[in-house]
C-alpha cells in the first residue's frame, strides 16, 4: 500500500501586513499553518499617530489575530516571541517551545532605527507599537495638564515644546495632527494657557520632507505645515537628547520635554540571531523568488525584507510587504508541485500623505493631487485597508465626528 504523502507545514512569522496575506493566500492550499506573533493582534501601523494624537482608540486600529483566521481551518496561531531560527534543524525557536516547518516565512516587521544615539532612544518616543503610541497621547495631555498651572515661563515653553524628528510620512502626518489637536481642540479649552508659547517643530536631516513625493507636493506639504502652525526644519540633524534639552548640529539646544522620534527605521532584531547577509537597516537580504540564498525553504518578505527594485531597496511599507506575500506563498506552493518559481516584481503603487483637515498629498502614477480631492482619496484609501467592518464604521464615525465637532474623543490620561 503507498504510503500517502506528509502535509507540509509553513510556519509564518509576523501578523503584520505580510504575514496576514500570506495567510490568506495560502488559505486553499493543502498545508497546515502556524501563524507566530508576540501580540494577539494585528495591528494598522499607517494609523498609529491617530491613536498618539487623540483621534482613535488602540481598538480603531488593532483586531484580534484570532478573530481573522477562524473561518481557516489550516491555520493555528501561536501567541510568543522568536528567540531564534534554526536552520539546520528546520525549526523556530521561542522561549517555551520549538515549532518544526518545512517552509518559513519571516515577516517581522520594523522596529524604530535611532541611528545609535543612545541617549535619544532612551529619552525620546517611538511610535511602532500601541504602548508607544498611547504613551506619547498620555505624554501630550500630561504637559498641557502641568503647563496649566507652571508658573515658570521657561519650564512652561519647555513643556508646551513638541519637537518631531523626520520628515517622512509618520513625521508629516503627526505633525499635523498634533497642530489640529492643540490649536483646534485644546485652545478651546486651556483657558489658563497662551497658546502662542506653544511650538511644533518637525525636524528633517535631509533638504526634503515626503522623500518619495515629487517636489511639487514636498512644496505643499511644507507650505501646508507652516500655516497649521509648524516650524519645517529641514537639513537640520540631531545629535543628543537627555529628555530636557534637544541638541542640534551646530550647536543649537531647544529646551522641551517631547520629542517624538520618526526618523528611521530598521529591520527587527531576530534577523539579527540568524547569521545571515544584511543590509544597514538589518533586513536580509534575498533573492529574486525572496528566498535566502543559503536557505530556499526560507523567504523573507516585507521590513525583514532587502530586495532591490530599479537599482534601489524596496522601501519598507505595507504594499511592498503585501505583493511580497503573494509572491511567496505562491512559490512555497511551486516548491511544492516542483515547478519553477516566480520572479517578485515590485507594482508601484505610489505614495500618500495627510496633513490634516481637508490636506493632503497623493502621488499615484502620473497623478499628482493635493488638497481636499487627495485628502477623499487618503481617507477612503485607510478605510478600506482596515482589517474589519467594525473597524471602519468606527473610524469612519470617529473621522465625522472631528470634522463636525472639532473634537477629539480619546482625550483620556491613562495609567499606561
Amino acid at each position: 500500500m503507498q504510503e500517502q504523502p506528509k502535509t507540509k507545514h509553513i510556519v509564518i512569522i509576523g501578523a503584520g501586513f505580510g504575514g496576514i496575506r500570506a495567510v490568506r493566500a495560502l488559505s486553499k492550499a493543502d498545508v497546515r499553518i502556524t501563524l507566530i506573533d508576540k501580540h494577539n493582534y494585528h495591528l494598522f501601523q499607517p494609523l498609529l499617530y491617530q491613536v498618539s494624537t487623540a483621534t482613535l482608540s488602540i481598538d480603531d486600529i488593532a483586531y484580534p489575530v484570532r478573530a481573522m483566521i477562524k473561518q481557516q481551518k489550516n491555520v493555528h496561531f501561536r501567541m510568543g516571541e522568536v528567540n531564534t531560527i534554526d536552520f539546520e534543524r528546520k525549526s523556530v525557536i521561542l522561549a517555551t517551545a520549538a515549532v518544526a516547518y518545512d517552509y518559513l516565512i519571516i515577516a517581522t516587521g520594523g522596529v524604530t532605527n535611532y541611528f545609535g544615539l543612545k541617549a535619544v532612544e532612551k529619552n525620546s518616543f517611538g511610535m511602532k507599537n500601541l504602548d508607544e503610541s498611547v504613551t506619547i497621547r498620555n505624554h501630550i495631555l500630561h504637559q498641557f495638564e502641568l503647563a496649566a498651572y507652571e508658573q515658570d515661563r521657561d519650564k512652561r515653553r519647555a513643556r508646551l515644546t513638541f519637537i518631531i524628528v523626520g520628515g517622512g510620512p509618520t513625521g508629516v502626518e503627526s505633525a499635523g495632527a498634533l497642530s489640529e489637536l492643540i490649536y483646534l481642540v485644546m485652545a478651546r479649552e486651556y483657558h489658563t494657557l497662551n497658546f502662542k508659547e506653544v511650538r511644533i517643530v518637525l525636524v528633517e536631516a535631509s533638504d526634503k520632507v515626503l522623500a518619495a513625493m515629487p517636489a511639487e507636493l514636498q512644496e505643499t506639504t511644507v507650505e501646508t505645515l507652516i500655516r497649521k502652525h509648524v516650524e519645517v526644519r529641514l537639513c537640520v540633524q540631531v545629535t543628543d537628547y537627555d529628555g530636557e534639552r534637544l541638541s542640534l548640529k551646530g550647536g543649537e539646544v531647544i529646551p522641551t520635554r517631547t520629542v517624538i522620534w520618526a526618523a528611521g527605521i530598521k529591520a527587527a532584531p531576530l534577523l539579527d540571531t540568524l547569521h545571515i547577509e544584511q543590509d544597514q537597516a538589518r533586513r536580509a537580504v534575498v533573492n529574486e523568488f525572496l528566498q535566502l540564498p543559503a536557505h530556499p525553504d526560507v523567504f523573507v518578505i516585507g521590513d525583514a525584507a532587502h530586495y532591490e527594485y530599479a537599482g534601489r531597496p524596496l522601501p519598507m511599507i505595507a504594499p511592498v510587504a503585501i505583493q511580497q506575500a503573494d509572491v511567496a506563498a505562491k512559490n512555497i506552493k511551486q516548491l511544492m508541485a516542483e515547478k519553477p518559481l516566480e520572479k517578485f516584481t515590485y507594482k508601484d503603487v505610489g505614495s500618500m500623505a495627510t496633513i490634516g483637515r481637508n490636506a493632503a498629498v497623493v502621488h499615484m502614477g502620473h497623478l499628482k493631487l493635493k488638497g481636499v480631492a487627495a485628502w477623499l482619496i487618503w481617507s477612503l484609501v485607510h478605510i478600506l485597508r482596515l482589517i474589519d467592518f467594525r473597524n471602519r464604521f468606527v473610524v469612519f464615525m470617529k473621522w465625522v465626528w472631528e470634522y463636525m465637532f472639532y473634537d477629539r474623543l480619546v482625550r483620556i490620561i491613562t495609567r499606561q
